[in-house]
């Protein structure tokens, strides 16, 4: 339960209007199976958006011709077909047969990528995914692992004709120790419903994403992701213990135990996370779980400037230390649309001049004790109101009102998804530099000419399509922008305008091209951006140890090879760089 604290005198916190919309949590039990939700529906509204996309979403390889099909990998026949019913069963195969239950596998969430793959297989066991992992390295057949299909990159949709292997049915909750606090799981467990699960034995999930109602804890893993909890319980690489993969030969494999401390030999499991499937599958996770917070205070800021956003993250590193559990910030763009877009939000500034302020920050603080956490806060919001750090703020007085401040927060990604088309870039660069980014990209494709201003019109005069609205939201703690560019549609004008002219600007200011959603497809041919030739090269060794033939999660991942190359051998930096298509600066 939130506490409710006095009123500060000074600028008037109040409290946050009750929201209708607090969205329930699924209900579970342990050991029984964990239902997640059907592929195609991250938790998001299925509402259309404001512009339409074009109608049928087009194949990725109409949209990038340069994707050609590697013909060393065979084409699935009835053959083939028929051995993988043997291994799941009829019930947990979906062919061509049933374009409808088939088409959510094929495409992202965002409808940017689609593959043409003829085949889903929804294995229920380790045991089942070895079986269909050896056959397809035998036979050399392709394969995308994929669990809640909710990226943002398009590494969890085929390419081509690829196997997909869903892991939504490996959904069981193994065990969980209540004294140590480690959960050990299938990695088809949606992450919402597993903290449903260890919330109701005192103890949470250390990451929480705005996707948690769909996301599966394997798919988590696999591509890193970070979320809002990191600030306060860092990265999977810290709170995941061990798991359980199946390699591309069918071997299974178990890396490392369940133990806060393991001294013996490589900590294979690092390479798994954030592999993207390219190594493996990971079918089993053990993971680190914190005790659930007793004392928790939510508290959503006006911020005159980013000037004044990067003040306001150091006055709570130092007033808040180990209670400050996450800080988010967004900018005008981004609630502008909230509001727009989403039924139910209520806008706490909407009676004062702060409702048109440049900037937003969320704080949360998580602890164990009520008096000292509020004795903190206090002083804290004193703090920031006497310097003019902050125009206004206001405090959620119970559990109710803080659910209604995160959901404006996590309805960012929703809201601007409406528009139509959402050029999303997930990046890193030194806290200070975040908002440079944004005016940089700003100021540039207005020089272009792809973007006049939040009020421009949509077109050009000679019909070009533009970008609508350039957003930029975050994790401040973790130094990542989230930066969001909207458009009536996916066009070739746009991506040529935005890349690779972004993943320039983020080498220069030292930073990486991808925080938290991975490489995928999209970000695949730039990552010479963000890491060396070398580098890149050793990235290309370890893919060879571990799947030699190539089969897992191809065309992804690694920069695109020169014509003639192997699998596993790696393009220079020039190689990368002829990837990048032309922009004129």
């Amino acid at each position: 339960m939130l506490c409710t604290r006095r009123v500060l005198s000074r600028a008037q916190l109040k409290p946050l209007c009750l929201s209708p919309s607090v969205r329930p949590l699924p209900l579970s039990c342990l050991p029984t199976p964990i239902r997640p939700r059907h592929p195609a529906s991250r938790q998001i509204s299925t509402t259309p958006p404001t512009h339409s996309t074009g109608g049928a979403v087009k194949l990725t390889v109409e949209r990038y011709p340069h994707l050609k099909r590697d013909p060393r990998f065979k084409k699935i026949d009835a053959a083939d077909v028929e051995f993988f019913r043997t291994v799941v069963g009829s019930k947990s195969v979906i062919t061509a047969e049933e374009p409808d239950e088939l088409e959510p596998f094929n495409q992202d969430w965002m409808r940017r990528y689609k593959g043409s793959s003829s085949l889903v297989l929804r294995p229920t066991s380790t045991a089942q995914v070895s079986e269909i992992l050896s056959y397809c390295n035998t036979h050399r057949i392709a394969v995308v692992p994929q669990g809640g299909n909710t990226g943002l990159v398009g590494g969890s949709v085929p390419v081509h004709d690829e196997v997909v292997l869903s892991l939504g049915n490996m959904n069981k909750v193994v065990e969980f120790d209540e004294v140590a606090g480690v959960l050990t799981c299938e990695a088809g467990c949606v992450l919402e419903v597993l903290d449903k699960v260890v919330g109701e034995r005192g103890y949470m999930m250390p990451l929480d994403l705005g996707a948690k109602g769909s996301c599966q804890i394997g798919g988590n893993v696999a591509t890193n992701a970070g979320g809002l909890r990191l600030l306060r319980y860092g990265s999977l690489h810290g709170t995941v213990l061990s798991m359980e993969v199946v390699l591309a030969d069918g071997r299974i494999v178990e890396l490392g135990k369940p133990l806060r401390k393991d001294n013996t030999g490589y900590d294979l499991k690092q390479l798994f996370i954030g592999s993207e499937g390219t190594l493996g599958v990971i079918t089993k996770v053990s993971i680190l779980t914190p005790v659930r917070p007793s004392s928790v205070h939510v508290a959503l800021f006006a911020v005159p400037s980013f000037s004044h956003v990067v003040k306001l993250f150091r006055a709570a590193r130092t007033d808040l230390t180990e209670i400050l559990s996450a800080f988010e910030f967004f900018d005008a763009t981004s609630f502008t649309l909230v509001k727009h877009h989403i039924h139910g939000i209520r806008d706490p500034f909407s009676t004062s001049t702060s409702s048109s302020s440049p900037f937003y920050v969320l704080i949360e603080t998580a602890g164990s004790h009520s008096d000292h956490d509020t004795a903190k806060l206090d002083a804290f919001f004193e703090r920031v109101f006497e310097n003019d750090i902050v125009e206004d703020g206001a405090v959620a007085q119970d559990e109710a009102q803080a659910k209604a401040m995160w959901s404006i927060r996590e309805s960012i990604t929703e809201a601007l998804a409406k528009e139509g088309g959402n050029y999303k870039y997930d990046l890193s660069v030194p806290v200070e530099r975040l908002w440079d980014i944004v005016t940089d990209v700003r100021a540039y494709l207005t020089k272009v000419g792809v973007y006049a201003g939040e009020t421009g019109a949509e077109t050009t005069a000679e019909g070009q399509p533009r970008f609508t609205h350039i957003a930029g939201f975050g994790h401040m703690g973790d130094g990542n922008l989230h930066l969001n560019l909207t458009s009536t549609g996916y066009h070739p004008t746009l991506d040529t305008a935005i890349e690779p002219y972004l993943y320039k600007l983020i080498q220069r200011h030292e930073g990486s091209i991808s925080a938290e959603h991975g490489l995928g497809l999209m970000k695949a041919p730039y990552l010479g951006y963000s890491k060396s030739e070398e580098f890149v090269a050793l990235m290309r060794s370890v893919k060879g140890v571990f799947d030699p033939r190539g089969v897992l999660n191809p065309y992804k991942y690694f920069p695109k090879q020169e014509e003639g190359e192997g699998i596993t051998e790696a393009p220079g930096k020039t190689a990368v760089e002829r990837q990048t298509r032309q922009v004129v600066e």
